[in-house]
C-alpha cells in the first residue's frame, strides 16, 4: 500500500473522517479527484504543501493521512508542468528519487473513501514554502496573479515592490517625443504621456496633422487625460478630420 498525505482546512476533518474525501479539485486532463504528496522521509518535504495552501485557503490547514493500492492510477509530476500517468507504487518512487521534490504533487482521479483514509493531524502551519519553491530571497512578484488583493501583507509588498514603474516627468517624455524617429516611438511615449492628468496639450498639435493614423488615434485616447480648453479643441480637430478616432483606445 501507497501512503500519501492530502493538505485541507481544518473544518472539513470530521467530514472526511466520516464521508472520505470528494473528488473537488480539477485535473490537469479535465477529470476531478484529489490532490496529495506522498509521505517522505523528509517531515518538510512531506508537509510542504502547507504554507503555500495557506494563502489560498485561510485558517487552520491539517493533513490527512491516506493508503491507496500500489496498482491505483494515478499522475505525478511538478505543478506546472505535465504529469505523468503512472501506479501509486510509482508515484511515490517518482518523488522519492528526487533531488529536489519541492512543488511535485500526485493527482488521485477519483474520490477518497472512509476505508482509505488512515488518520487526520495537525501540523505547523509554517511548514514548506510559499508563492513557490526556492522563492526565499528572491524579489517577489507583485502583479494581480501572483499577489491577489487581500493576501497577508500584499499592500505592503506592493508599496515596496510597485508593480509599474513610477511615471516619467513629463520634461523627459517630451524630450522624448521630439527625438523620437519612427511611429513606434511616437506612440510608445504618448501612452507614457496618457498615464497621468496633465496640461499643456498645445504642446502636442503638431500630431493631429500626422500622416499615420494610428498615431492620431493614440492622441485622441491620450488627450483624454489632458485637462483645459486646449485638449478639448485639439480632440475636436481630431474629430472632424478624422471621424473614426472618438472610438480610438490605443494605450
Amino acid at each position: 500500500m501507497a501512503e500519501f498525505v492530502h493538505i485541507t482546512v481544518a473544518r472539513r476533518a470530521r467530514r472526511i473522517e466520516r464521508s472520505g474525501i470528494a473528488a473537488r479539485s480539477h485535473g490537469r486532463s479535465g477529470g476531478r479527484g484529489v490532490y496529495c504528496m506522498p509521505v517522505l522521509p523528509s517531515f518538510t518535504l512531506t508537509y510542504q504543501w502547507v504554507r503555500e495552501l495557506r494563502r489560498w485557503h485561510p485558517g487552520v490547514l491539517v493533513a490527512v493521512h491516506l493508503r491507496l493500492p500500489d496498482d491505483e492510477p494515478v499522475t505525478v509530476g511538478r505543478y506546472g508542468a505535465p504529469a505523468r500517468e503512472v501506479t501509486a507504487a510509482q508515484a511515490v518512487a517518482v518523488v522519492r528519487e528526487l533531488e529536489d521534490p519541492r512543488g511535485y504533487e500526485v493527482f488521485v482521479p477519483r474520490a477518497i473513501s472512509t476505508a482509505e483514509i488512515r488518520r487526520v493531524r495537525a501540523v505547523p502551519q509554517g511548514v514548506g514554502w510559499r508563492y513557490l519553491p526556492a522563492a526565499h530571497g528572491r524579489r517577489p512578484c507583485p502583479c494581480p496573479g501572483c499577489l491577489p488583493r487581500g493576501a497577508y501583507r500584499a499592500a505592503r509588498l506592493r508599496r515596496r515592490f510597485p508593480y509599474d514603474e513610477p511615471a516619467k516627468a513629463k520634461s523627459e517624455l517630451m524630450a522624448r517625443l521630439s527625438a523620437a524617429g519612427t511611429t513606434e516611438e511616437i506612440i510608445e511615449v504618448l501612452c507614457e504621456l496618457g498615464r497621468g492628468r496633465r496640461g499643456g496639450a498645445e504642446e502636442l498639435a503638431y500630431l493631429a496633422d500626422h500622416p499615420d493614423p494610428e498615431v492620431r488615434d493614440t492622441l485622441d485616447s491620450v488627450l483624454r487625460v489632458y485637462r483645459g480648453r486646449g485638449a478639448r479643441r485639439l480632440r475636436e480637430r481630431l474629430q472632424s478630420t478624422n471621424p473614426s478616432v472618438p472610438d480610438s483606445d490605443t494605450c
